[in-house]
């Protein structure tokens, strides 16, 4: 998903990261604490987000509030994680960044080596986040017609209010 933050100054940035899940509560994914998305985050909590599936000619736009997941939340995105990923939050930092590809390469091997599968933790740099939705748009094309987004907003009441609009 591309998710849409603005920093203290008011500059929108945007960035692709991976929905790690979601419930009825929000929608959650993950991200290293020294990324620009976090500093955003913490003088902003407010943000959005769009996925999109072309080949089937549908997008999902969601507005919300983000806030901090849980600590057993974080583990438990951490642990079902790809191998590649595990090793990825622990090893990518900007002193890693600079080295030459080749430097690189030797370096993630000896890191992969020196941890076997199903012994890495969550690393301290890894920060989980939930954004609780307060519109949801669901935009859907068709190749025959019009466009149309079904929109749904969180009233004061904490009622979802929904409305048809065109695409």
């Amino acid at each position: 998903m591309v998710v849409a933050t603005v920093d203290a100054d008011g500059r929108p940035d945007a960035r692709s990261v991976l929905l790690s899940e979601y419930s009825a509560e929000g929608f959650f994914f993950h991200t290293d604490s020294r990324s620009r998305k976090v500093a955003d985050l913490e003088s902003n909590p407010h943000a959005a987000f769009a996925i999109a599936w072309p080949a089937e000619l549908r997008q999902l736009s969601v507005q919300g509030v983000v806030e901090r997941a849980s600590v057993a939340e974080e583990r438990f995105a951490y642990a079902r994680r790809s191998r590649y990923l595990q090793l990825l939050a622990w090893i990518n930092s900007p002193e890693f960044a600079l080295l030459p590809s080749a430097e690189r390469e030797r370096a993630w091997a000896e890191f992969d080596a020196e941890h076997p599968e199903g012994t890495l933790t969550t690393p301290p740099t890894w920060l989980g986040f939930m954004m609780r939705p307060t519109r949801l748009t669901f935009w859907e094309g068709s190749r025959s017609t019009a466009s149309r987004r079904t929109e749904h907003r969180l009233t004061d009441e904490g009622n979802w209010a929904k409305e048809i609009l065109p695409g």
